[in-house]
């Protein structure tokens, strides 16, 4: 069976031997030592001045959404998974959906304007695939209209842009350590905030606890565990031959579908990509569940992501958006992750000749 992912595993001696730190002193949660050094080794390796791990990658966004106070609308993309829009509906606030770039898959920043309100409160965009958002017009736009930008960045680990870590950019951005994710600790994520913000979003992660008996405001429970953080940092010595390895096999896939008449994402210029998905778009929706039935019948199994848009659910009844649902109902996900053989590769290739 061929999945869309895979999850890295590191040597489980290795990650015995992390764990065995947390074992030993029987500080298992509450930001033991391993997530302490978790955090201190990925400051290191994102070259980013600060960072707070958590459970999960969705808690981050809603966190974020909550200590910034933000009410009202927040501008977003209706192509993303739909933890993006979920957060903004949880917290209380109203989605409004701008339309994505055809080629970038990102919000069209040129349509931002048009959607601010004096409801509006914050820009919440989607670095989609790892590619990012036009982050300059972006901030543009916010410091005119006095908006927060929140990034979900759940694809961008390692990701640079202009020679700066991408969590750099806005007041806050979020990463998800999903077992799914290049770097993972089974489940987790990731809060990057602007210095000023930090201190909040510390205590909203730790139910407001400025110290046993004392209280900073309100706050959930959203810390990581020594279980998560040791297999993170068993992963992250691993990250440059996953990396360099997924490099590989984007370049193997560019040039086996080199000669058929499917899009790939537009990868935005002076950004350095960390090979986080491979999705192609087809022509029609009708051509890609024909290939997806013939990659079934193959045990390959690859995954229709983003699907639906997300201003087609139920819960949010959001405007058309023309271009996101065009492309949701065309985009397909291939399989990609260390491990996966050229002639795997290969049976992918030739399904999609046959069937394009």
């Amino acid at each position: 069976m061929i999945n869309v992912t895979k999850t890295f595993l590191p040597p489980q001696a290795e990650y015995q031997a992390i764990l065995k730190k947390a074992w030993d002193t029987g500080w298992m949660t509450n930001r033991g030592i391993l997530v302490q050094t978790l955090e201190t080794e990925l400051k290191e390796h994102l070259s980013v001045s600060n960072i707070l791990t958590m459970t999960n990658g969705t808690l981050p966004l809603q966190i974020a959404i909550k200590t910034l106070a933000l009410k009202g609308e927040i501008i977003t993309t209706p192509f993303s998974y739909v933890a993006t829009t979920s957060s903004i509906v949880w917290e209380g606030c109203r989605p409004v959906f701008v339309d994505i770039h055809p080629e970038y898959l990102t919000i069209d920043e040129t349509k931002i304007e048009a959607a601010i309100t004096p409801k509006t409160s914050a820009i919440l965009a989607t670095h989609v695939f790892g590619n990012p958002c036009h982050v300059e017009e972006i901030e543009r736009i916010a410091k005119k209209h006095d908006l927060k930008v929140i990034y979900d960045g759940a694809h961008c680990f390692g990701v640079t842009y202009n020679g700066q870590s991408i969590f750099s950019f806005g007041d806050v951005s979020t990463c998800s350590f999903h077992a799914t994710k290049l770097f993972h600790t089974g489940e987790g994520g990731a809060l990057f905030c602007k210095p000023d913000y930090f201190e909040a979003m510390f205590f909203s992660h730790n139910f407001g606890h400025k110290s046993k008996e004392d209280f900073q405001g309100v706050g959930i429970n959203a810390k990581m565990s020594e279980p998560q953080a040791a297999m993170g940092l068993a992963v992250l010595p691993y990250m440059n031959m996953i990396l360099t390895e997924r490099q590989q096999i984007v370049n193997i896939y560019d040039t086996a579908l080199s000669a058929l008449p499917i899009q790939k994402i537009k990868i935005r210029e002076h950004t350095d990509w960390n090979f986080s998905y491979y999705p192609v778009i087809f022509e029609s929706e009708n051509q890609l569940l024909q290939v997806v039935k013939a990659l079934e019948t193959q045990s390959i199994f690859p995954r229709r992501y983003f699907y639906p848009s997300l201003n087609t659910i139920d819960y949010v009844k959001g405007k058309a958006m023309p271009i996101s649902e065009s492309i949701s109902k065309r985009v397909l996900c291939l399989p990609l992750y260390v491990g996966l053989k050229i002639e795997d590769i290969e049976t992918i290739k030739n399904i999609l000749i046959e069937h394009i």
